[in-house]
Formats: C-alpha cells, sequence, structure tokens
C-alpha cells in the first residue's frame, strides 16, 4: 500500500533556538598560522560563516523558498520518501527523475526545476518541458532514516522505479543524476529498460568498473591513475564513510561547527571555484544545503549509503553493458576528468558534451548549461 501526502517544510522554532545558542557558544579549534586550507577547513573562513550563520542567515526565508516547490512524501514498501514533482508546461512533456548524491541533497536541483519544467519562461522551447521529479535518497532531507542495512543504491533506485511507475503513472520517463545519483541512474536504466527512455550523467559513477581490462588506450589509462591519485589525495572521507560512519557521526551530529566543516569543505573543493567557495556559492546557498542535514539530523544515515555500498556484492559487472541511451556532459572542473572511450565501456553513450566551466555540483554550479544539455539530449528521445 502506497500512501501520497502533500508536503510542506516546516522546521519547529526550538530546533533553530538550539541551532543558535550551539553556534553561540561554540569551542573552537586552533590551527597552523597561515595554513589556510591546506590542513583542511580553514579556521579564519569557518569563524565568518558561523558568525553569519548565526546572526544574518535567515532559516525561514529560505524554507519559503523551499515550499514554492511542489513537494509530496509517498510510502513505498515501507520506506518514506520526500519528492519534488513540478508538472512541465508544454504540449507534451516528458517525466524525469533527477537523483542528487553527497554532500548536498534535492537542494542541488534547486535551480534547475524551473527550467526543466518551463522552458518558455526563459526564452526556450515548450516542447522541451519536462515532468520534473526530484527524491530525497532515503537517509537525506526529509526522506525516512533506514535502521536496517541494504539501502544500497540498486535498492534507491527500485524505489524510485516504483515511485515513477506506481505512484505516479509514468509508463516511460528519463532519469538523470550526478555522484551517488549517477549510480542509482544508471541501475535504474539496468533493470527497467523498457521505461526508462534515455539517462543523463555529469559523471559515472562506476570508476573502477572496468579499470582492469586488456585493452585500455592511453588516455584511459591515465584516467585510471588519475582516479587512484585524487582517491589517495582526496578519499579519506569516503574511506571512513564505508568503514566507520557511526563513529564520525557523533560529532557531526552533535556540532554545527563540524558539520559546516566537514560539507564546505568539499562544496569548495569539488566546484569550479577557484579556491573561493564564494565565487559558486552564496552563503545562504551553502547553509541551506547544510540546515537540511541539521534540521533533519540526517548527516549520519546519509553517509550510511557508503557503507551499505561497500558492503554490497557488486551489481554490475566489468564489461556489462547498460543499452538505454546514455548522455555524459562532462563539466571542466569535476575532480576526475573522463574520456568517452571508457564511459563507452558500460554505457551506450549517444551525447557527449565538454563543458566549458563548472564542476561536480553541475545542476546547482551552471544550471543553465545543465539544463540546455538535458534538453538536448532527451529531445531526439521524446517520439519513441
Amino acid at each position: 500500500m502506497m500512501t501520497v501526502q502533500p508536503f510542506k517544510v516546516d522546521i519547529s522554532q526550538p530546533i533553530l533556538d538550539d541551532l543558535r545558542e550551539r553556534l553561540a557558544r561554540a569551542r573552537w579549534p586552533d590551527a597552523v598560522d597561515g595554513a589556510g586550507w591546506d590542513y583542511g577547513t580553514d579556521l579564519d573562513y569557518l569563524r565568518s560563516l558561523a558568525d553569519y550563520w548565526r546572526d544574518g542567515y535567515d532559516w525561514r526565508a529560505e524554507e519559503a523558498k523551499l515550499n514554492e516547490f511542489t513537494q509530496y512524501r509517498a510510502e513505498i514498501d515501507g520506506v518514506g520518501i520526500h519528492f519534488v514533482h513540478e508538472r512541465g508546461r508544454g504540449p507534451d512533456p516528458l517525466p524525469i527523475v533527477l537523483t542528487h548524491g553527497w554532500p548536498d541533497s534535492f537542494y542541488r536541483y534547486s535551480k534547475v526545476v524551473p527550467l526543466l519544467s518551463d522552458p518558455a519562461r526563459f526564452g526556450g522551447d515548450p516542447a522541451d518541458a519536462f515532468d520534473v521529479v526530484v527524491p530525497s535518497v532515503p537517509g537525506f532531507g526529509f526522506s525516512d532514516r533506514p535502521h536496517e542495512p541494504g539501502m544500497t543504491s540498486v535498492r534507491v533506485a527500485a524505489l524510485w522505479a516504483r515511485l515513477m511507475t506506481d505512484v505516479l503513472g509514468y509508463g516511460r520517463y528519463g532519469a538523470a543524476g550526478g555522484d551517488v545519483g549517477s549510480m542509482v541512474t544508471q541501475f535504474l536504466a539496468l533493470a527497467h529498460p523498457e521505461s526508462v527512455a534515455g539517462i543523463h550523467l555529469t559523471d559515472i559513477g562506476f570508476y573502477f568498473l572496468n579499470a582492469g581490462q586488456p585493452d585500455l588506450s592511453e588516455a584511459e589509462r591515465a584516467y585510471v591513475a588519475s582516479i587512484q591519485q585524487w582517491w589517495m589525495q582526496e578519499g579519506a572521507y569516503a574511506m571512513l564513510h564505508s568503514t566507520r560512519p557511526q563513529t564520525l557521526v557523533y560529532g557531526l551530529t552533535d556540532s554545527p561547527i563540524g558539520l559546516a566543516a566537514w560539507l564546505v569543505e568539499k562544496f569548495r573543493s569539488w566546484s569550479d571555484c577557484g579556491g573561493e567557495v564564494e565565487r559558486r556559492f552564496t552563503r545562504d546557498e551553502l547553509l541551506t544545503q547544510i540546515m537540511l542535514y541539521w534540521v533533519t539530523g540526517t548527516i549520519g544515515s546519509s553517509i550510511r549509503l557508503y557503507y551499505e555500498g561497500s558492503h554490497a556484492p557488486p551489481s554490475i559487472q566489468p564489461g556489462q553493458r547498460i543499452e538505454v541511451p546514455a548522455g555524459v556532459a562532462v563539466f571542466r572542473d569535476n575532480p576526475i576528468p573522463l574520456p568517452r572511450a571508457y564511459a563507452a565501456r558500460h554505457l551506450n553513450v549517444r551525447h557527449w558534451t565538454e563543458m566549458p566551466r563548472g564542476g561536480h555540483f553541475a545542476a546547482w554550479e551552471e544550471p543553465e548549461l545543465f539544463a540546455e544539455d538535458v534538453r538536448a539530449f532527451f529531445r531526439p528521445l521524446r517520439l519513441r
């Protein structure tokens, strides 16, 4: 039995009062003089952000902006799923489900929802309109927090299939995602090629899937080497998430400063910001993303997705292909540049775009570029 209820974000005032008190009495660490961001999140920057969070940031104003989206919660196979559902304004909107990753949330797509659902409003063609569905992955934000093991990307994809077909009644739809959302999107296409018209990705997710193939080109071998180097330099967070997440989340759940430090460092490192995170995101945007973890208490349940994935048997094998048409948009400063040939080893690549700017959080950083690429990829797939 699946029930669907309208949803509005409405955080109780005591949660906000408690946050302000915690920010006011934060216990700050020391730092190496002049270290900047070399050792991790910069102390001076975080102090400044925390001051604004306490005395300048207006959650109620941001909450009202979130509530401009049409939102619901559905009970699917015993899991409560929060999702945005904006109907397209055009002659025949194509449904599309957009899946976020970590350390973001459904908010990653807040700037592209209107661009995709109502292109004519922004000078586009109404024939490119989508019915846009943006769910919160279980364990994130306003979806349920799983309390049993097994909430992998494969399981999330199965929930999305039921959401799109059984709850919303769509027989055919597109899918797009990045980060964890890339894997969810690909598993959705792998399991339901009869329903998924096409998949649009900003990274391939399965970085090492074909790394051991004997016929890798020089460019592909360089790509695999760059992945390995990146994980050695930047991947400690994922190792901790995948092995001992519970140890970490006590501090992140209890301290808003600790939570902000853990997340902001990634927004800076993985975006096309040139080392200045506020070149890409305003303080309000950064804090709203952080608040969606804080006010829901979901930082622990969000990172458990890494543990579940790393302890599950492989769900796709080297050499296995996903035959649903795929479009890939490679944003210039996504941390790991991707050669087309490597993606094509397991994807039916029909559309490939190398973007002049943007990073890991493509839809958040460059919403116009992202939306136009999604429109272009799905345009020839609409009539099938």
